[in-house]
């Protein structure tokens, strides 16, 4: 008759089991610890990194490293210099970086060659949100009401400017109230000393503001509005029609009809090991179930949200899943193509400008916008901005 176990025996065995378990579900090759880069600690992109990082240590024992970064430069720099592998990041961090907008303008920067592994889109909206007292049903009502503009954040003024111009506004037909950050402005909304600012429905600041006296306002945008929406688009071409369902004061019975755009975009750069993309890829699918409820918006990291048409080009190790799964398509290679293209477009447009003298830093950036916007011109390619 065979002795049972020992204590310590069961334990080694049961160790060795689960070691061997962990090791055959790393068949993707995924190294021990993997780092990137997400929004501030407590914010949505970061909970979301956070229980993306508990699955992964759930099912393949790895440990995943966030490391939190107030704005869009401190998210990048760390990919950039190789910190981490990749970012949770935003659309500044993201589309502005590779077409070499505002902070990446910047001498020390240019547009970079970035790649998406995946987006998501989420059931939020990112929007420009109202009072619920200041009578603003849609953008046109913005009209001569107080509109939030934030110091120091051109990105996010640039995405009012494109919400105002939904319904043919600018900012000479609204009141201009300068703020010192995106809290401040939506914190200026709710004690009155503006009627209208940019938030994502799921922030905190949001059901701040539901939550206030004055209340949350969704102004509509209707999806039906083609005039309008090529006007958002021509400015802000990354947003997108949304029907909302999560956040403050909406729900899937009181949707927001607004806008949105991918919040967080799960990115790298081009030159980024292709089998360890395409690892992160299918873990990131493979643990959804795992970490879909973990946070909120967490569900908008499924493979059917996907919008792989969108503003930046995927990374191969990416596009290699995509196409495993059947759902890659030749129109997504095009635009694809198309946005490498574009990036390439603008690599020489910037070389071009760094080979010139110039004065000072006003100057160079006047150069570059005006050299991008030539260069992307004569290829048959909007522009979007020639000045700011």
């Amino acid at each position: 008759m065979k002795k049972p176990l020992s204590f310590v025996s069961f334990a080694v065995a049961s160790a060795f089991m689960a070691s061997t378990a962990l090791a055959q579900s790393n068949d993707l090759g995924l190294p021990s610890t993997l780092a990137w880069s997400a929004y501030g600690v407590g914010s949505g992109g970061y909970n979301q990194a956070v229980a993306i990082g508990n699955a992964f240590k759930q099912t393949y024992g790895i440990n995943l490293r966030v490391l939190p970064g107030k704005n869009d430069v401190s998210r990048t720099l760390p990919l950039r210099e190789g910190k981490v592998q990749f970012s949770a990041n935003g659309v500044g961090g993201s589309y502005m970086a590779q077409e070499g907008f505002y902070d990446f303008g910047q001498p020390t920067w240019g547009p970079q060659a970035v790649r998406a592994l995946l987006l998501n889109n989420s059931d939020q909206v990112l929007t420009l949100v109202a009072a619920g007292d200041a009578g603003i049903a849609t953008p046109a009502d913005l009209k001569g009401k107080r509109v939030a503009w934030v110091i120091g954040s051109p990105s996010l003024n640039q995405n009012n400017t494109a919400i105002l111009a939904f319904a043919n506004l600018t900012w000479e037909d609204v009141q201009k109230v300068e703020f010192g950050g995106f809290g401040a402005s939506m914190d200026g909304v709710a004690n009155g000393q503006a009627d209208a600012a940019f938030t994502s429905s799921i922030s905190g600041k949001a059901y701040a503001l539901e939550k206030s006296p004055r209340g949350i306002a969704y102004p509509v945008m209707d999806p039906a509005d083609t005039e309008g929406w090529k006007r958002v688009q021509d400015i802000a071409p990354f947003f997108y029609p949304a029907n909302g369902t999560e956040g403050a004061g909406i729900s899937v019975e009181n949707p927001a009809v607004s806008a949105a755009y991918p919040y967080p975009v799960l990115m790298t750069y081009a030159n980024q090991d292709v089998k360890l993309t395409k690892a992160v890829v299918t873990a990131m699918l493979d643990t959804f179930g795992t970490y879909k409820d973990a946070a909120p918006g967490n569900k908008g990291w499924a493979l059917d949200r996907q919008k792989f048409d969108w503003v930046i080009p995927f990374h191969d190790g990416a596009i290699e899943v995509f196409k495993e799964k059947g759902v890659w398509t030749d129109a997504f290679q095009k635009n694809n193509d198309m946005l490498i293209q574009r990036q390439q477009i603008l690599a020489d447009a910037w070389k071009e400008v760094k080979g010139r003298s110039h004065a000072n830093d006003e100057e160079f950036g006047q150069d570059w916008m005006k050299t991008r916007a030539a260069a992307l011109n004569k290829a048959g390619m909007d522009a979007v901005m020639t000045s700011w």
